[in-house]
């Protein structure tokens, strides 16, 4: 059996600021905003600098009221994300079957090991029945699974009956997480 704690262990210790305990007025909108491929823009230019992406990836928050802000202990900016604000661009595989642990790194370089405090879910579009995976980082924030790495996952699928359905999931860190019905 894998040692859970030792995976998360070796996971990259730096915290964000506390940006869910900074209460400042609302200072407006910014001309900034996040593109479905984890690409940021502001002015309608791309933000080329990744440092710069990161430091603003620090201090984002989505807030109960379903908008994102920049947030400092002084100041409050309302920026736009189009889907998701991070993109799940890598995956590491540790173990198999139940006992298997997924870590999966962002675009903004933070890592975070699926389980019971990073949780895996899809969303189907309706319209065109395309799923959309994500997995959660911190807050609010999730990241979008991008395409090659959510095919690896695919990969990873196993089936569960539950209550009388074939469920199609993962496992990561104890928990099942799933992503499909078989029907």
């Amino acid at each position: 059996m894998l040692d859970i704690q030792a995976i998360a262990d070796q996971l990259p210790k730096d915290e964000p600021p506390p940006v869910g305990s900074w209460n400042p007025d609302f200072s407006g909108d910014l001309d900034m905003h996040i593109r479905r491929d984890g690409s940021w823009h502001y002015l309608g230019s791309p933000i080329k600098r990744q440092r710069m992406v990161k430091l603003f990836a620090t201090i984002l928050r989505h807030d109960a009221d379903g908008r994102y802000y920049l947030v400092t202990p002084a100041e409050k900016f309302a920026i736009s994300v189009e889907d998701a604000p991070f993109q799940a661009v890598a995956m590491t595989v540790h173990g198999t079957g139940m006992d298997q642990v997924l870590t999966f790194r962002t675009n903004v370089d933070d890592e975070v090991m699926a389980g019971p405090d990073h949780a895996l879910r899809v969303a189907i579009d309706p319209a065109i029945e395309e799923p959309s995976p994500y997995v959660h980082v911190r807050g609010r924030l999730e990241a979008l699974i991008n395409r090659a790495t959510f095919y690896d996952l695919v990969e990873l699928a196993v089936e569960e009956i539950r209550d009388g359905e074939t469920h199609l999931g993962i496992w990561s860190a104890g928990v099942f997480f799933q992503i499909g019905i078989v029907s």
